[in-house]
């Protein structure tokens, strides 16, 4: 088992209806303590921080969503995709209609360049929606 981390207490001055709030939503995505969420949010930041940096190894999660009416759509995402065979760990196909699909691909790299292939599939004509979600092995995070 591992080795249990030093807790420190300290408190927080926040505006009543912020606390309120704050309450009403962890409430309700159904967390048990504010200790636990405050913990969450804390970790959040400290990764979208760490993936900032151009020469950090990320794992980016790139959905999109696009009209395969035509052919050359499909074979051109597919092309830049194999140009990056160290980078695309995993892709994801999914017919959502008789004309749209969506494509789930997973990236693992320096995150300069996750960001240009994402940008590359993103810009693709026939594209008609996509965002990148980015995060980090959190190494340096507890």
């Amino acid at each position: 088992m591992g080795e249990m981390s030093k807790l420190t207490r300290f408190g927080v001055s926040l505006e009543t209806n912020l606390l309120a709030q704050f309450d009403a939503l962890i409430e309700k995505i159904g967390y048990k303590s504010r200790s636990e969420a405050i913990r969450d949010l804390i970790r959040e930041r400290l990764v979208s921080e760490e993936w900032k940096k151009e020469d950090q190894e990320v794992i980016g999660i790139l959905s999109l969503v696009y009209n395969h009416a035509s052919r050359e759509v499909t074979d051109l995402l597919t092309r830049i995709q194999h140009r990056h065979l160290d980078v695309v760990i995993s892709a994801t196909h999914v017919h959502l209609d008789e004309h749209n699909c969506l494509e789930v691909i997973i990236l693992r790299g320096q995150n300069a360049l996750v960001t240009k292939i994402a940008d590359e599939l993103l810009s693709t004509k026939s594209v008609k929606h996509g965002k990148l979600i980015r995060t980090t092995m959190g190494q340096n995070i507890s």
